[in-house]
């Protein structure tokens, strides 16, 4: 039932379509000092039509398929000195956690249990990997070394734990769970400690308008879906994604929860290096995209523009290796 209910509202973002600009006359991050290269998911190409990593510029040129699998490839989580990408994978009927090297070679896989591994995210110091498995019957949000030694379970909880996303200090990890009845975005100490829900609360009418099986018009409880949380680069803020609004924002809010603010329609944000942009997926023209946008909503653009769905961009440190 939990699940469905995310899938539900997944359903929902992709049904909608979502303009993330174009030819604004915008700038781009390249000229306002971002740096880096961003990595996402890209259903483009007809030798492999499964999806695959792509690599581009942070202005959105040099776009470059860095991963030639048969298989599911998704969630691309970076290094932090650059040199390597986490992602999850699908070759066989179940995802795993796997390392490539920042041009796509060296291939290792890091888990191995026949239940489903995914979305990786790498801690700032390099030496931990968190992850999501449903290997004890739901989703938990795990950790392990960064050669997949040492798996730990940090949630413990029997709902829907997933998308942990670690503060730039490495003290915290934030990520969604269903366990109040609708997902939240949580955060817990790295060790997996005070778990806190920092989104519940939020403003938006929770009871929607709707016909009962005799016809009659009622009430019913529709919780808004907050996940896939990403942290500023100082820590002091985290990015979003709700449906709080019936279509997906992406939100800004304070580390501790306050000052939740829409920003753009969108999902998947994932920060620049400097600070000043988010990238994000967007559903333009019943099609995904790759757009990035100021954290105050302004100076939005489109970097793909490709008629493929591209999607779960990650914004690699700055001075990252690439093909």
């Amino acid at each position: 039932m939990r699940q469905g209910l995310f899938a539900l509202a997944v359903l929902a973002f992709s049904a909608s379509i979502v303009a993330c600009g174009g030819d604004n006359g915008s700038p781009l991050p390249s000229d306002g000092g971002a740096s880096g290269r961003i990595a996402f998911v890209s259903s483009r190409g007809d030798e492999i039509p499964d999806p695959q990593i792509y690599m581009m510029d942070a202005d959105g040129s040099g776009q470059t398929r860095i991963t030639k699998h048969r298989g599911f490839e998704d969630s691309p989580s970076w290094s932090p000195d650059g040199s390597k990408i986490a992602l999850d994978f699908f070759p066989d009927g179940n995802y795993d956690i796997y390392v490539i090297d920042a041009d796509g070679e060296a291939r290792t896989q890091l888990t191995w249990d026949p239940r489903t591994d995914r979305e990786p995210a790498w801690s700032p110091d390099g030496e931990r990997i968190a992850f999501s498995s449903n290997r004890d019957g739901n989703r938990e949000v795990y950790v392990m070394d960064a050669d997949g030694s040492d798996e730990v379970n940090l949630t413990n909880n029997p709902a829907d734990d997933s998308y942990p996303a670690w503060s730039p200090d490495g003290s915290k990890i934030a990520f969604q769970s269903d366990r109040d009845g609708n997902f939240e975005v949580y955060v817990m100490n790295a060790d997996g400690s005070d778990q806190v829900n920092l989104t519940k609360g939020r403003s938006g009418s929770e009871w929607v308008p709707t016909l009962s099986s005799e016809g009659e018009s009622t009430l019913i409880f529709d919780p808004a879906t907050d996940g896939e949380p990403a942290w500023s680069p100082d820590g002091t803020r985290i990015a979003f994604s709700s449906n709080r609004q019936h279509s997906f924002y992406i939100y800004v809010m304070n580390a501790d929860g306050s000052d939740q603010t829409a920003v753009v329609l969108g999902r998947e944000p994932d920060w620049s290096p400097d600070g000043e942009w988010i990238a994000f997926s967007s559903n333009r023209d019943e099609g995904g995209e790759i757009c990035v946008v100021r954290p105050d909503g302004s100076d939005w653009a489109n970097l793909t523009q490709d008629p493929a769905h591209d999607r779960s961009p990650a914004w690699s440190p700055i001075g990252a290796a690439g093909p």
